[in-house]
């Protein structure tokens, strides 16, 4: 950036992207009112006019245009520089770099149909959101005013509304519906369609958080369910060793954990002393 004793802050350029320069240092010319000396020139007056009534204007002209050629000389590359060092006029030295990086009127016409194309093809992708893709177009936009196509406000959201992916087509349907396309700002559609992508976020996040929340409950009725079955279990083991415990003495082998009838030793010989089944080495009683 160079900045000037006018206090005026000029791009560089320095043979590149002239499309955008010549954009911005219009802006910045027309910004201080010096951008109809580049546009209309300046011619001297000659010595039959009335000196009186249009030395003033003049000298106003000649001033701004003096103001006008310095920003040009500031605002471009020592290489560039040697390419309008011999103008002696802002207009002049304007057309130099215009005839030279934008072409004659044959290439700018071939640009610019290039340009309409590639406007025509351009999609938005899947996962691109509203102001990304916006930023896409507005680029061939300008690139296509800088050839001098004035591409209308109308023209931007008609292009911006075919050109979405499904998930917009709800907004685009209320747009088309309560909207006049022909007088609606490209700022006030950019505002819809991301306060629709901001529903789709919360939208989006509120079902993930439920999905979370489920999967959470799933584990806890697991583990409840779980810890459950082991409490169920040890009491059923008590109770059964408590009821084990409640039948009366074994009439075979004395012992209070069975009936006589289930007895183990049920029918087997027992000793003759005793009485226990094979509880001794003595002689058994058949």
């Amino acid at each position: 950036m160079a900045s000037s004793s006018l206090s005026i802050t000029t791009p560089i350029f320095n043979g590149e992207n002239y499309g955008y320069w010549s954009v911005r240092m219009k802006t910045c010319l027309e910004s201080h009112d010096l951008w109809g000396v580049i546009e209309e020139g300046i011619t001297m007056p000659g010595e039959d006019i009335d000196k009186t009534s249009s030395s003033e204007v003049h000298k106003k002209l000649k001033q701004q245009n003096a103001k006008a050629l310095y920003l040009l000389q500031q605002s471009v590359s020592d290489s560039i520089m040697a390419r309008i060092i011999r103008a002696t006029t802002a207009k002049e030295a304007w057309d130099i770099l215009k005839e030279e990086f934008q072409g004659n009127v044959k290439v700018r016409t071939i640009e610019l149909q290039s340009l309409r194309r590639e406007l025509e093809n351009l999609k938005m992708k899947d996962s691109e959101a509203a102001k990304d893709y916006f930023s896409r177009i507005m680029e061939i936009i300008n690139q296509m005013r800088s050839y001098g196509d004035n591409v209308s406000d109308e023209r931007i959201v008609q292009k911006v509304l075919i050109s979405l992916t499904e998930k917009y087509d709800p907004v685009v349907a209320a747009i088309e519906e309560s909207k006049d396309l022909s007088k609606m700002p490209v700022t006030e559609l950019m505002g819809s369609l991301e306060a629709h992508e901001q529903r789709l976020s919360r939208r989006h996040e509120s079902s993930l958080e439920s999905a979370f929340q489920s999967k959470l409950n799933v584990r806890g009725n697991k583990s409840r369910s779980g810890g459950n079955f082991k409490t169920n279990h040890k009491e059923g083991s008590s109770s059964n060793k408590e009821s084990k415990a409640n039948f009366p003495p074994c009439g075979i082998c004395k012992k209070t954990n069975h009936l006589e009838k289930d007895c183990y030793h049920r029918g087997k010989p027992q000793c003759k002393n005793c009485k226990k089944v094979r509880a001794c080495g003595k002689r058994l009683q058949r």
